[in-house]
């Protein structure tokens, strides 16, 4: 009968350690370094998914205030429809933040967003505000990688 708790057999297939890595007695010493993730790209990726769930829920607001119906209005759908764009966007963005066009890409999102205000006007202050943390995240991110890059290359120098 099998436990389902017990501890798995060790693999006999698994190649053994070289006699470098068991002299040393470290397991990772030939273990592959991935490359450390951008500050830049990881507060970006932040800010975004913030705004994903700032513009859904923007979305709903002028989709909901636009129910009365006033004439010459957009229709209660454009809404709905223009926030799930940007909200696609943004989500593409994050993936594509490998890429350095990515981040003009989203400073144009940040314009739409800031855009909507003519909307609601009460998104110009949520454009501004995400429009500022944007930039401020863009900046700073980009300064401690440049930091964390001569350190670095400072300490690769001392090896």
């Amino acid at each position: 009968m099998s436990d389902s708790t017990s501890m798995p057999e060790p693999d006999d297939t698994a190649p053994a350690a070289s006699d470098e890595t068991a002299a040393s007695g470290d397991p990772t010493a030939d273990a592959p370094v991935a490359p450390l993730r951008s500050i830049r790209q990881s507060l970006a990726a932040i800010v975004l998914g913030f705004e994903v769930i700032v513009v859904f829920l923007a979305a709903l607001v002028i989709w909901g205030l636009s129910q009365g119906g006033v004439e010459g209005s957009l229709p209660s759908w454009v809404a709905l429809a223009a926030g799930g764009v940007i909200i696609l966007a943004l989500i593409a963005t994050i993936g594509l933040l490998r890429y350095s066009w990515a981040y003009t890409l989203g400073w144009v999102i940040q314009v739409l967003i800031l855009a909507s205000g003519f909307l609601n006007p009460a998104m110009f202050v949520v454009g501004a505000l995400f429009g500022g943390m944007w930039w401020y995240c863009m900046v700073t991110g980009a300064r401690i990688d440049r930091e964390r890059a001569a350190a670095a290359a400072q300490w690769k120098e001392q090896q």
